[in-house]
């Protein structure tokens, strides 16, 4: 190839000191001879130029939102992302945290509301880390968040205005909404019911929780349309449980004036015309681009400690409208 051992090296670091010129020959004879340099070695002696995201699951189509705005975020670049969901088995986000951090990325995202904050603190200290959806007061990690008390504050108010009375927030499971002080879907429920007792509607605060998935949503749902106090509505923690409660209100042969639902998240499906989903929108693809920008600021060397929150909408949609 007629090149040094120490220039081959600094192309495939991207390491200062490489000509144009040198740079091309080395990447050419790289193609040419299908060369893939081992990730462990070069972990060993610097960055892998990989970034791990860790997400609890494939159910909340979220997720695949803030991934794709991560990735967009590293096109062009020398940065691949590597995705790691939370096994059923291990549902709690510490075995794929770790099996990241194992694997020498460079950085680590992380959704994950039930890992403690100490041990994320501790990992930290090793690898740059950055936090999505947990509204922490950390010391070495970085945070982006949606205001969920504001988010579900428009989503409730928007009920109460239609002329809706009897609400139903529809959310996952104790261990969710309890596991650390300020997870997005326990702010999400404790400002569900501030605004009903704003509203002097306290007796009528109704709280049902679900498993992960549209079918289990669904389940709940059909109990509640088919018991004798069937709400108005039903404000969802997010979008994935509230197409379970639409499917379950079609089946019953009732319309938005029956039962109206409400969403978290604007995910794509929200705005089929077959859905037309009422959501809140907490701009995942943002989320995503912004937490590559802060885990790449934590590489290149910032220790200074961010906690960024993006400002969500509501998206009125046909799934609500005022009762009959």
């Amino acid at each position: 190839m007629g090149v040094s051992r120490a220039a081959v090296s600094k192309v495939i670091r991207d390491a200062y000191g490489v000509s144009p010129a040198m740079r091309e020959r080395v990447n050419s004879a790289i193609d040419s001879l299908g060369y893939r340099p081992r990730i462990s070695a070069r972990g060993m002696r610097g960055s892998t130029y990989t970034l791990g995201i860790e997400i609890p699951d494939f159910f909340n189509q979220f997720f695949p939102t803030v991934v794709a705005g991560a990735t967009a975020a590293l096109s062009g670049g020398p940065y691949q992302l590597v995705i790691a969901p939370a096994d059923p088995a291990h549902a709690d986000g510490y075995r794929a945290i770790q099996a990241l951090a194992d694997r020498q990325v460079d950085g680590v995202v992380a959704v994950s509301p039930m890992v403690d904050p100490e041990w994320l603190e501790k990992l930290a200290t090793r690898v740059p880390l950055v936090m999505l959806g947990r509204h922490d007061t950390s010391r070495h990690y970085d945070t982006i968040v949606g205001d969920d008390a504001a988010g579900a504050r428009m989503a409730v108010e928007h009920l109460l205005t239609l002329g809706h009375r009897d609400i139903v927030h529809l959310t996952l499971a104790d261990e969710i909404t309890q596991c650390h002080p300020g997870t997005p879907h326990g702010i999400r429920l404790a400002t569900y019911k501030t605004v009903m007792r704003e509203a002097g509607l306290a007796d009528r605060i109704r709280v049902v929780q679900a498993g992960p998935g549209q079918d289990a949503a669904y389940r709940e749902a059909r109990a509640m349309l088919d018991g004798p106090n069937r709400p108005t509505a039903v404000f969802a923690s997010h979008d994935e449980p509230a197409l379970g409660v639409l499917r379950a209100v079609a089946e019953a042969g009732l319309s938005p004036r029956d039962v109206s639902v409400v969403g978290y998240d604007d995910t794509d499906i929200a705005s089929h015309p077959l859905m037309s989903l009422t959501s809140v929108n907490q701009a995942g693809t943002r989320m995503g681009e912004r937490t590559v920008a802060l885990l790449l600021e934590r590489i290149a060397g910032r220790t200074e400690v961010r906690h960024e929150v993006l400002v969500p909408r509501l998206v009125a949609r046909g799934s609500s409208t005022s009762p009959s």
